[in-house]
């Protein structure tokens, strides 16, 4: 459904234009490489290795790695690929650090363990592990003594199979072929099993203890090696990791954004053909995906998350349900007939293991994700959050993609009643003296640029995108589609000598490296 033009002129009436920041840059892409065909998820993550100017890239179309030089930045070639199909059934991640390449694959069944396979940078095998199930994300720690995985441990279809989730953390011997199963540490949640959670931690799974439920997503490691700190999607929370005891030693519990205070608002439905971005009696569970941590201009440490939502939805177990069709609590919701119109909450995805009283009926209602990203110190405390920025942001620069799904020919406005732009992937990068941002947003397309080198007065720089809306399914003319990860190169690592950010892009199987610009003020 696109929108009319009055529709939408009366749309962006109410909606300020968004000023860049007074230290602003832009992205400007100088080159592209299409590694598979159209919504294949030929390219999802993307590491870079600066000695050898290569990139290397998880293909997920021919279960492998990519290897790409970007000597010349403008002409990315494909020099070599890594093939992973005789080591398990599926590859999740890459890293790579002095010379070497760690991979994360899940097993041939994917609730069996998985493996980390370390290869060198021209793709010869190294060595290889068995970690924990389903290893969705793998990272060097900082000084590259350590190898640390989120191993996810997502449940069997049918739900009768349930892995752990843990965090595998791998002690490099100093020659790393000689890495063996002795070199892994596990870390696990099970001393939570029978703890008092904070009723934000979600623990949901059909019959599932703590360390069943707890599904690690992504990793980001503090510049002294020392801790790790892991993102709990499903499970709204984050896992605080000591790397030197392999011991989760806490939880951070991410509580709920009120969709209902000015500022926090959304579009909720893909039925009404206007954007109406406005407050609703919801609660956002954050649920973050991607998590960088990086040292403010205070000289404090921060944690960044992309809140993109998830949800479980399995033949054996569905959380998912549209607030037309629960019972609303009449005190709470006194104009429930309204508000499940389907132009106004009907639509909305929503879970159904939170909100409900002993009736039976519904007095909050819980959606998934929160459309947007935040900054939080250590201990969980929000300094920053984008509130409803990126949706009147995009309504306002690529309004007929607005909240669109990622595939060439979606109608507009589909993904309104579903995590709306869902932000996820996340770079963080110094330029000059200013630290910046930046978000893909997977499902409406394109890269949002925040300066956050003071957290606590993070402001909008700009929204880069190339999407060309409408596009037939699989046309080439359609742009960059679904941006799974952001890479950001600094300029001393660079091979033209300038900062650099590069995008994966699951639907489009593209890799595109944009040089990072100065922008004036318009």
């Amino acid at each position: 459904m696109l929108l009319t033009t009055a529709a939408l002129a009366g749309a962006l009436a109410m909606l300020p234009l968004a000023d860049p920041a007074p230290h602003a840059i832009s992205l400007e892409a100088i080159g592209t490489i299409r590694l598979g065909p159209f919504m294949s998820e030929a390219a999802e993550i993307v590491v870079h290795d600066a000695a050898s100017q290569r990139l290397f890239v998880v293909n997920g179309h021919t279960n492998a790695i990519d290897i790409l030089s970007i000597a010349d930045p403008t002409t990315p070639e494909r020099i070599g690929s890594i093939d992973l199909r005789p080591f398990g059934g599926a590859v999740n991640s890459v890293d790579t650090h002095s010379g070497l390449v760690a991979t994360a694959i899940n097993g041939f069944e994917r609730t069996d363990p998985g493996r980390m396979v370390l290869f060198d940078t021209d793709g010869r095998f190294v060595s290889l592990v068995q970690v924990g199930a389903m290893p969705d994300m793998v990272i060097f720690t900082p000084d590259g003594r350590r190898i640390l995985t989120a191993d996810e441990g997502e449940p069997s279809h049918d739900y009768a199979i349930d892995p752990e989730g843990t965090v595998s953390i791998i002690d490099l011997p100093e020659d790393p072929r000689r890495l063996g199963q002795h070199h892994v540490r596990t870390a696990d949640f099970r001393r939570f099993n029978d703890a008092d959670l904070d009723p934000s931690i979600r623990v949901f799974g059909p019959g599932a203890t703590v360390a069943q439920d707890f599904e690690p997503e992504y990793i980001t490691v503090t510049p002294d090696s020392s801790t790790a700190y892991v993102t709990l999607q499903e499970n709204n929370a984050i896992a605080v990791v000591d790397i030197g005891s392999a011991t989760v030693t806490g939880l951070i519990p991410l509580g709920f954004k009120d969709h209902s205070l000015p500022g926090n608002g959304f579009d909720a439905s893909d039925r009404n053909p206007r954007i109406r971005i406005r407050p609703w009696p919801v609660f956002g569970m954050y649920q973050p995906d991607t998590i960088k941590g990086y040292t403010a201009a205070d000289g404090l440490f921060y944690l960044v998350t992309a809140d993109e939502g998830d949800t479980r939805n399995y033949a054996g177990f569905s959380e998912i349900a549209r607030v037309r069709d629960l019972p609303l609590c009449p005190e709470a919701f006194p104009n429930a007939h309204d508000l499940q119109a389907p132009e106004n909450l009907g639509r909305l995805q929503v879970t159904t293991t939170l909100g409900r009283n002993e009736d039976g009926l519904f007095e909050r209602l819980y959606a998934f994700g929160t459309r947007g990203f935040s900054i939080r110190t250590p201990d969980g405390t929000i300094v920053f959050e984008s509130g409803d920025e990126f949706e009147r942001i995009t309504a306002e620069r690529a309004p007929e993609a607005f909240n669109t799904d990622s595939q060439p020919d979606a109608p507009s406005k589909n993904r309104s009643d579903n995590r709306g732009p869902e932000p996820e992937a996340l770079a963080i990068g110094q330029v000059g003296d200013r630290i910046y941002a930046f978000i893909g947003l997977e499902r409406t397309g394109g890269i949002m640029i925040y300066d956050i080198t003071v957290p606590a007065e993070s402001v909008f720089v700009d929204y880069w995108t190339n999407r060309v809306m409408p596009a037939g399914s699989g046309s080439e003319e359609a742009g960059d589609l679904g941006p799974e990860c952001l890479l950001f190169i600094p300029a001393e690592h660079s091979p033209t000598g300038g900062a650099l950010l590069v995008s994966a892009n699951e639907i489009s199987s593209t890799v595109t490296i944009h040089r990072i610009v100065p922008r004036t003020k318009e």
